[in-house]
């Protein structure tokens, strides 16, 4: 290519973000706290009691953030990389679910996986304390035992907002 000639990308590839399109730290802290605040405060408060027992569970997990047009959901991953996030916690309008998102293969004797997918399963908190039964903790052994890139507990936590959905479905559901 000549000194002259601008390349030019594909209509089919996406340009990459920009660093300034993330969150980062105290930031994406608040913005998060403003994203909570959308749901019902059922709904809230059983999404911040999951996501600390999440957070003390999981030390060096990074927490990616994704305000989708369904859900709110909160990535545990040992780097920024979505394809390496082993669990995830989403938030809809009516209940709040852990997801497994590298779920083939774990041992599931109580049957509290739900879902038809081979690898992303999840199950539905009723309250936090539902993260401390024995079953569920042993299913969350199993995915940290068994993931492709495990967390390394020395690593600083970070929270990153990685992406706002511009269209969202209401939040809250209608009495």
């Amino acid at each position: 290519m000549d000194c002259g000639t601008v390349p030019r990308m594909s209509p089919a590839k996406k340009a990459p973000k920009k660093p300034a399109d993330r969150k980062v730290g105290t930031n994406a802290e608040s913005q998060l706290t403003g994203f909570l605040a959308k749901y019902s405060p059922e709904i809230e408060a059983l999404a911040k009691a999951a996501r600390a027992k999440m957070r003390s569970r999981l030390p060096g997990a990074i927490e990616l953030v994704y305000d989708n047009y369904n859900a709110l959901a909160i990535g545990y991953a040992p780097s920024e990389r979505a394809s390496e996030a082993i669990f995830s916690i989403a938030l809809y309008p009516q209940w709040v679910s852990l997801f497994f998102l590298q779920a083939k293969g774990l041992r599931d004797p109580n049957g509290l996986l739900r879902g038809s997918g081979r690898v992303v399963r999840h199950i539905v908190l009723q309250r936090p304390d539902d993260l401390d039964l024995p079953a569920v903790r042993d299913l969350m052994e199993q995915a940290l035992e068994s993931a492709k890139v495990g967390l390394d507990p020395k690593a600083p936590r970070r929270l990153v907002i990685k992406s706002v959905s511009a269209k969202q479905r209401p939040r809250w559901p209608k009495s």
